[in-house]
């Protein structure tokens, strides 16, 4: 196998515990849009989170959209997407917190200067700025390592759509056997698979060891390498992967 040189991490849930947040600000916002179309459905933030997990919220907007019937002009669907992108980010930087353990890895990582480090998220990029610097990331990867389906291609798209993960690559100057990818959700681990990329599947942001359980049996299923289930494996588990695993 190819030697690792790079190292891309999904941003939400996987480096910082964001996803509530960002769904809180998703719930409102899909919320008025049903109530404008007449539909009587609504959604929580825990509700958005397991149906669109993974996706951002032009995904989720298109999925919503499919589901309900109806069809956002596309200058309303811009305008939400900005609002959503607005309401998220003050949410992020009012209470955002890294993901457990993980900030000794990147730590580490960043020190030793054995990989490069990149974040390759479906969320709108300001977003991804947003959380990790609130956290204190933004200092491990350098700023234009930092990738967003929804901003950096020329046409926005989200995972599960490879197209990210390629795009990412193709800047940075790797090939897929020369990277690991970290994902939480079963869109961002599919992303990651679909391009090829030997994935750890992260399960510590879920709640209760049974759901961790559940969606690692998904993202092995979907062709996950390993399950990680708390920051400090990371380490053994991408020895694992370079040994051929």
């Amino acid at each position: 196998m190819p030697k690792i040189t790079e190292i891309l991490f999904d941003c939400d849930n996987t480096l910082v515990l964001s996803e509530v947040l960002a769904f809180e600000a998703c719930a409102n916002l899909a919320n008025q849009i049903l109530e404008k179309q007449g539909i009587p459905d609504r959604y929580t933030g825990e509700q958005l989170i397991v149906d669109f997990v993974g996706q951002n919220f032009r995904g989720m907007m298109v999925s919503l959209q499919e589901k309900f019937n109806f069809a956002l002009p596309q200058d309303q669907l811009e305008f939400y997407v900005k609002e959503e992108e607005n309401e998220v980010i003050k949410n992020l930087e009012a209470k955002a917190q890294p993901c457990v353990n993980a900030m000794p890895v990147l730590e580490k990582l960043y020190a030793e200067k054995k990989y490069g480090l990149a974040v390759v998220s479906s969320s709108a990029l300001r977003r991804v700025v947003a959380s990790v610097k609130k956290v204190g990331q933004d200092k491990f990867f350098p700023p234009n390592h930092i990738f967003s389906a929804a901003t950096s291609l020329e046409r926005p798209t989200t995972k599960p759509d490879p197209a990210i993960y390629i795009h990412s690559m193709k800047v940075i100057g790797v090939k897929p056997e020369e990277c690991v990818a970290v994902e939480d959700s079963k869109s961002g681990a599919l992303a990651a698979i679909r391009a090829n990329i030997p994935t750890i599947a992260y399960v510590g942001s879920y709640e209760g060891e049974k759901k961790q359980k559940e969606i690692a049996e998904l993202l092995t299923g979907l062709g996950a390498k390993v399950v990680m289930w708390d920051w400090k494996e990371f380490e053994g588990l991408l020895e694992k992967i370079e040994q051929g695993a």
